[in-house]
């Protein structure tokens, strides 16, 4: 225990980088999601490839490989960019991916007469998209985009392995001073619990708000 007390700025600080990492690649992986999503429901057949394409080799491909090869990999074809932003934007990429899922599973679930509605109001796809398929898509898939956002803050740690200081990479520089790794390593756990519990919180919050009357 003296080990966390004692480096509790270190572990803070961490703790920050985490926290930052994960507000940036969830909002990155927003906005691929529904441009994504508005692909691969859209009407034009070689849009609806490309995002079916990126979805399926994103899904089947490990986020480590991707860290990996985007650090040491970029550099060498002339692009380079601090180890966390590239980290942050491989994360987004990446999550953006699994967020089209739950968003299309959403636009799955509406009504097909809510689109017809839509187009006899002369409404265009884009704007149809926009002001009645995805609110309502949105409303239908708070929890899976909370599971997505806990598995994505997890999935920061994965950062430490290409040079990220964040809380994971923070508990192991303490660890190799301390020597003292269940209480280091079970007080980073906590924190990463901590943040996920705080998560579902939020998301069981919003879900039962935003819940569809049926």
């Amino acid at each position: 225990m003296s080990a966390l007390l004692d480096h509790l700025p270190e572990f803070w600080q961490g703790l920050v980088v985490t926290l930052q990492m994960t507000a940036a690649s969830f909002a990155g992986a927003a906005v691929v999601g529904l441009v994504i999503v508005a692909m691969r429901v859209g009407p034009v057949p070689v849009l609806r490839t490309v995002a079916t394409v990126y979805v399926e080799t994103l899904q089947n491909l490990p986020l480590l490989v991707l860290l990996v090869l985007a650090v040491f990999g970029l550099p060498e074809i002339g692009l380079k960019a601090g180890l966390t932003t590239t980290a942050v934007v491989v994360i987004a990429l990446y999550e953006g991916a699994y967020i089209a899922e739950a968003l299309r599973s959403g636009v799955n679930a509406i009504s097909s007469g809510q689109g017809e509605a839509a187009r006899a109001l002369g409404l265009t796809f884009g704007q149809s998209l926009r002001h009645v398929v995805l609110p309502q898509a949105l409303r239908t898939v708070v929890q899976p985009i909370g599971n997505i956002f806990i598995a994505l803050t997890m999935n920061t740690s994965l950062a430490a392995a290409v040079g990220v200081v964040e809380l994971t990479a923070a508990a192991n520089r303490v660890n190799l001073l301390e020597a003292q790794p269940i209480p280091i390593f079970v007080g980073a756990g906590l924190a990463y619990a901590a943040v996920a519990a705080c998560a579902g919180f939020v998301t069981g919050r919003l879900e039962r708000r935003l819940a569809v009357a049926r």
